[in-house]
């Protein structure tokens, strides 16, 4: 992208950022009567993921991508309410908000985006000496999948326990993270890779050149997000997610700053 275009589009994406964070500040003062917000968030975060992606990238490979994700991560978890496939027995809550096919939460999509576009964002940062390895794409996809599961470890029990979003039924395993046995897990990572390996073809830069400077608004919008996860989690009591979201935002901050320095 040229950079008189991507200038101003830089300054929109941080806007939006910024409009994002204000509206997290109101998620914590008003606690559970946050219902408006949730969607204004997560319509927010959306926005934001992909503008931060456009910056580098023609926006309809972006939007195509956005589509791809929202696409196959909604469709797993229609799946899973429906026969329990690929991440386990769940019920979708009626904050989750209007359902499409009367199965899958118009959020649950947009959710995947945030997920998967700043976990690789986050990816691109930590991995940006090795951007000359052979192997440097599998390895993105790898770490973007590792980035998306430690999204999900603190966003479940915020969904699950303070939002109401869903509920995890009973199954055979017991060992469970706030409702979620491992095989949830499992199947977000399965999940996760399977939308690396049909949106990576559209979200290479084609032009060649030297390497962009590091973008820090996925990371922004990752650690935000965790932040927020692990800030409900302490406003419900439930401090063992909080001290694995402190870890989990902890360590890959110190893992995208040793990146950017590069």
């Amino acid at each position: 992208m040229p950079p008189a275009a991507a200038k101003p589009l830089n300054v929109l994406t941080w806007i939006l950022t910024a409009l994002l964070a204000l509206a997290a500040v109101g998620e914590f003062i008003l606690h559970d009567q946050a219902a408006t917000l949730d969607a204004v968030i997560i319509v927010l975060a959306t926005i934001a993921s992909i503008a931060a992606v456009n910056q580098q990238l023609p926006l309809q490979n972006v939007l195509f991508a956005a589509a791809i994700t929202a696409l196959i991560g909604g469709a797993a978890h229609g799946l899973s309410a429906r026969t329990g496939i690929p991440f386990g027995p769940l019920t979708f809550g009626d904050t989750a908000g209007p359902k499409y096919f009367n199965s899958v939460p118009w959020t649950v999509p947009l959710l995947w985006i945030i997920a998967i576009f700043n976990s690789r964002g986050a990816a691109r940062l930590i991995l940006r000496p090795w951007r000359r390895v052979k192997n440097y794409g599998y390895l993105l996809i790898a770490l973007t999948a590792a980035l998306a599961l430690g999204f999900d470890l603190a966003l479940e029990p915020f969904a699950a326990h303070v939002k109401h979003f869903w509920l995890w039924q009973p199954t055979r395993v017991a060992i469970t993270w706030h409702g979620a046995s491992p095989v949830a897990f499992l199947g977000w990572t399965f999940v996760a890779l399977l939308i690396m390996a049909f949106i990576t073809p559209s979200l290479i830069r084609k032009q060649p050149g030297e390497q962009p400077p590091p973008d820090y608004i996925p990371v922004a919008l990752w650690f935000g997000a965790v932040t927020l996860f692990a800030v409900g989690a302490a406003q419900s009591g439930l401090w063992l997610a909080v001290v694995v979201d402190a870890i989990l935002a902890g360590s890959v901050a110190v893992f995208c700053w040793r990146g950017a320095r590069w």
